[in-house]
């Protein structure tokens, strides 16, 4: 027992967290603290709500929440909409901005963002795009698939 307590502790000292996991049912308030933020920022669901793998939903939640920090560090107090479309086999998340400053309070790239997020997201078979919008303005969008199995 002292032994798994001593585990507990150095685990505590590195940084593990213990708390839950953010969801995609905590969306709402990314976005208002992107609004809070001076983002005029939206959120639109598309399907029923509905309980998702943990891993997923903690995967689209994270989409989410570095495609907001990339539009206040990247784009300014620009016009933007989160979407999430519920369907049958998968979920999907777009972040789409308006067209805004570059390199809003001297942010460049060369963060693990888009790459990192690339990665979380091909762990589950899913894909990610991002790019320019012609006429201005970026999207991020993201497809996780849901198992058949993790949905039954």
């Amino acid at each position: 027992m002292r032994e798994m307590r001593r585990l507990v502790e150095v685990l505590r000292e590195d940084g593990v967290d213990f708390e839950p996991q953010p969801t995609l049912g905590q969306v709402e308030q990314l976005v208002d603290d992107a609004r809070l933020a001076g983002v005029p920022a939206s959120l639109e669901v598309e399907g029923d709500r509905r309980d998702l793998p943990p891993a997923i939903d903690l995967a689209a939640y994270r989409v989410v929440q570095e495609g907001l920090t990339n539009v206040r560090k990247h784009a300014g107090p620009v016009a933007t909409k989160v979407r999430l479309v519920y369907a049958p086999s998968a979920v999907y998340v777009e972040v789409r901005n308006a067209a805004g400053a570059a390199a809003v309070n001297g942010a460049v790239g060369g963060g693990r963002g888009l790459p990192g997020m690339r990665e979380r997201v091909r762990i589950f078979g899913g894909e990610v795009d991002a790019g320019a919008v012609p006429g201005g303005g970026y999207v991020l969008r993201a497809r996780l698939p849901i198992e058949e199995e993790a949905r039954a």
